[in-house]
Parts: structure tokens; C-alpha cells; sequence
């Protein structure tokens, strides 16, 4: 059974940092690709970040380029997101997913999703 369980979420003020990480389970996680979405309160889910199985390419939504970092680590079985210079519109439920195949910006390609963690940026 596959699992992905983030952590790290919180509150913090507008100009802070907060570093997310999704641990997974029951898979093979070198050979997924892996993704950061979020969804604020009565919005649909918006792409955020996503790496390859090897670490490079990333890829980033331009919301966020500049400010949030993805990377992984392949013998923790996690991938994490450095969030840097925090707005209050990053409000929202963070969720890490899992796809086979290459990285993608759509949700509806990931085969598998963690719960999700809430990041709250207070102005």
C-alpha cells in the first residue's frame, strides 16, 4: 500500500520560510517522479513544483520561481519544498503526489497523493 505523508506546515508571517517534506512508502521511490500542489479555500488545486526520479530537471509554477526550492532524497524515500520569502497567497493546503512517468504540472497525472499539510502566511 502506498503512502505519502508530508509534514512541516504551519504558520508563519509574510516574509518567512517553512520547509515541507513528504515521506513515501510502499513503492519504489527512485522510479517516481514526484510533485507539490496546492488548494486554498474555494480554488482548485494548483501545480506548485515537481522534480524528476534523478533529482534534475525541477520545474516550478511561476507563482512561486525564485522563492520555493524542490529537491529529494533517495535514500530517505522523501522530497522536500524550501519555501522562501512566504506570501500571504501561498496560503493553502500543500499535497505531495507520486507519477510513474515524467514530471508533470496537471493532477490528474499522479498516481498517488499524500493528505496534505496546511501552510498558513499571516500578512
Amino acid at each position: 500500500q502506498v503512502q505519502l505523508v508530508e509534514s512541516g506546515g504551519g504558520l508563519v508571517q509574510a516574509g518567512g520560510s517553512l520547509r515541507l517534506s513528504c515521506t513515501a512508502s510502499g513503492l519504489t521511490f527512485s522510479n517516481y517522479a514526484m510533485g507539490w500542489f496546492r488548494q486554498a479555500p474555494g480554488k482548485e488545486r494548483e501545480f506548485v513544483a515537481a522534480i524528476s526520479w534523478s533529482t534534475r530537471p525541477t520545474y516550478y509554477a511561476d507563482s512561486v520561481k525564485g522563492r520555493f526550492t524542490i529537491s529529494r532524497d533517495n535514500a530517505k524515500n522523501t522530497v522536500y519544498l524550501q519555501m522562501n520569502s512566504l506570501k500571504p497567497e501561498d496560503t493553502a493546503v500543500y499535497y505531495c503526489a507520486a507519477r510513474r512517468q515524467n514530471p508533470a504540472n496537471v493532477a490528474g497525472l499522479y498516481e498517488h497523493w499524500g493528505q496534505g499539510t496546511q501552510v498558513t502566511v499571516s500578512s
